[in-house]
């Protein structure tokens, strides 16, 4: 279990502020995670990687000169928001255009792509690498949806070292991609792991039993068996990763990287007697070990467990993976690197959001926004934890914590956005970034993306109408469906948020008030969150542990539902309802 905290939600932040105080010759803090505090070369490719926390070293201990420029990091087990990914890559720009390098999961695609999008339109290239080495999350003939574990190490360290010597941004992607090809990783684990504050793990294993292809977040792999000794254990890692060598490749005459890495709390002695065999294997098979790596590189906190990495490698990546680096969790060879000067170092500060000018009738249905976030904080304060127990089932137990980040930052937001004369529909877009920003993951931000498009329909110029808001509600579905790629019948929340705007949009157009349709439309939002407990889930983490979830409904239904139905009861308040322009 995690030991040592303050206040839970603060670790993350307490946890970077922590690592850049004691790597300071490496890393300097920036807004949304660390870049290098030593000067790049101008003109060159900046690497920058990310992901949640809670997997040191990975991923900001892998920021140095000869490895990445900088590190997004998002709260733990949550990806980084877009702007934090966005903030960073900012940070390490060098001129020669940005790689975005991440596991492969579902918040961390969403909110990377977000960012490449952001610095696309401000004229930067930009391109980005999903890692999928696990082979147990997905056969190979659907490669594209496995995740990324400690494969990460491999593909971040060439591309990097591609990087460093000069290659183009095309070349460096090409480096990228090439490694992920040749990268094969599978793991096992014995017990689950525990957040900071948390009374239990996020998940258990069965005393006595070995979850085998388990993810780094609890996710399930292909079994459970009992604990074998590590000979037996090493024996079913090296056979199964053998059973997959990368198209065009020959066993015997190999030459492959091993990584044994330790997920947090299997002692370094117990993987060596495990690495004994591992490389007794390898050579049995004719493979030729280059550089074996043994030890904890991607962690799950306290998760006891282990994984073995195989990278294939050709000429070209094995020079590049040879290539001297400098990181705070990554060292080799000599490296020569120039600090960056006192004002250099403090240049990423976060500057004020300037507010821009609004009428007067929208600065005042602000307040009813804001009124309407803090029904909404209200009532996720007090389900916060029976939202984690329904995600526990089919997911990694953090919806509760990440909505509960998410509203009070967007509550904090609005606040000051109000307090500072901000119409409403700034406010639902200041909202809208904090709570991307701090809530991370996917619900993050579909969340964000949700605000967002209802304060760009209301703006800031009149009172919102009953059709501008069920126009934004509308949008929002639209925009959160085409880009995560959920829909109706997934288990997630589009089937509140679908069914709610249909029925929204169609009290409105009959002619009813604001409060009235979205009282007829939260009863069917209520509907449909109770009836996502008969579905299977298709999309994002839950999706492995479809038949677990049977019986339960979706936790990011049910947490929208909730806060449908809190913003209706501020709508029945006559003090917020006269700051909306209602339909006669």
């Amino acid at each position: 279990m995690t030991r040592l905290f303050n206040e839970p939600s603060a670790f993350a932040d307490e946890m970077i502020e922590g690592f850049v105080a004691s790597h300071g010759r490496w890393v300097r803090r920036v807004p949304g995670g660390v870049a290098r505090s030593t000067r790049s070369t101008p003109g060159s490719v900046a690497l920058v990687i990310g992901g949640g926390s809670g997997h040191y070293p990975a991923f900001a201990g892998l920021v140095g000169q000869g490895l990445a420029h900088g590190a997004a990091m998002g709260n733990l087990f949550a990806s980084p928001s877009a702007q934090q990914v966005y903030n960073v890559a900012k940070a390490a720009d060098n001129g020669g255009g940005i790689l975005l390098g991440y596991g492969n999961y579902a918040g961390d695609v969403l909110h990377f792509t977000q960012a490449q999008d952001k610095l696309r339109a401000e004229g930067i290239d930009c391109r980005s690498i999903a890692v999928t080495d696990d082979i147990s999350s997905a056969p190979l003939a659907e490669k594209h949806k496995r995740r990324g574990i400690a494969g990460d190490l491999t593909v971040f360290k060439v591309a990097a070292a591609a990087a460093e010597a000069g290659y183009p941004l095309d070349a460096v992607v090409g480096i990228a991609e090439r490694a992920n090809e040749r990268t094969r990783s599978f793991g096992v684990a014995f017990t689950g792991c525990t957040l900071p504050g948390a009374p239990e793990p996020l998940f258990t294993v069965p005393a006595g039993r070995m979850a085998v292809g388990m993810g780094i977040h609890g996710e399930p792999g292909i079994g459970e068996t009992g604990i074998p000794t590590a000979d037996e254990l090493a024996e079913l890692l090296v056979k199964d990763l053998l059973a997959e060598v990368p198209d065009g490749l020959q066993i015997q005459g190999a030459r492959v990287v091993p990584i044994l890495n330790g997920l947090g709390s299997v002692k370094y002695e117990e993987l060596f007697v495990l690495y004994r065999r591992v490389a007794q294997l390898l050579a049995e098979a004719g493979i030729i070990a280059v550089d074996p790596q043994v030890g904890e590189l991607v962690t799950s906190f306290d998760m006891a467990g282990t994984s073995l990495t195989l990278f294939w490698l050709d000429p070209e990546l094995e020079q590049l993976w040879l290539a001297p680096a400098d990181a705070p969790a990554f060292r080799r060879g000599a490296v020569t690197a120039e600090a960056l000067d006192a004002d250099e170092l403090t240049a990423a500060a976060e500057q004020l959001t300037v507010i821009p000018d609004a009428s007067d009738e929208s600065k005042a249905s602000a307040t009813a926004v804001l009124a309407a976030l803090h029904a909404a904080k209200a009532v996720i304060d007090a389900n916060v934890a029976e939202l984690g127990r329904i995600d526990a089932i089919a997911g990694d137990g953090d919806h509760g914590i990440g909505m509960e980040r998410g509203i009070h930052a967007a509550t904090a937001a609005a606040a000051d956005a109000v307090e500072r004369g901000a119409g409403a529909g700034t406010v639902l877009e200041l909202a809208a970034d904090a709570w991307a920003d701090k809530a991370g993951g996917t619900s993050g931000a579909l969340w964000g993306m949700a605000l967002r498009a209802v304060g760009h329909a209301v703006g800031n110029t009149e009172r919102p109408t009953a059709q501008a808001v069920a126009a934004g509600v509308a949008e929002a579905k639209r925009s959160i469906m085409d880009f995560g790629k959920a829909k109706v019948g997934d288990k997630t929340l589009v089937d509140v948020l679908a069914p709610f705007s249909d029925a929204l949009t169609a009290a409105v157009t009959d002619g009813s008030r604001l409060r009235d349709a979205w009282g007829t439309a939260a009863a069917v939002a209520e509907q449909a969150a109770e009836a996502t407990a008969t579905l299977l889930p298709l999309m994002g983490r839950a999706r492995p542990h479809a038949e677990k979830s049977l019986g339960t409904p979706d936790a990011g239904a049910v947490s929208m539902a909730l806060i449908i139905r809190a913003i209706h009861n501020t709508l029945t308040d006559t003090t917020v309802t006269t700051l909306l322009k209602e339909n006669a």
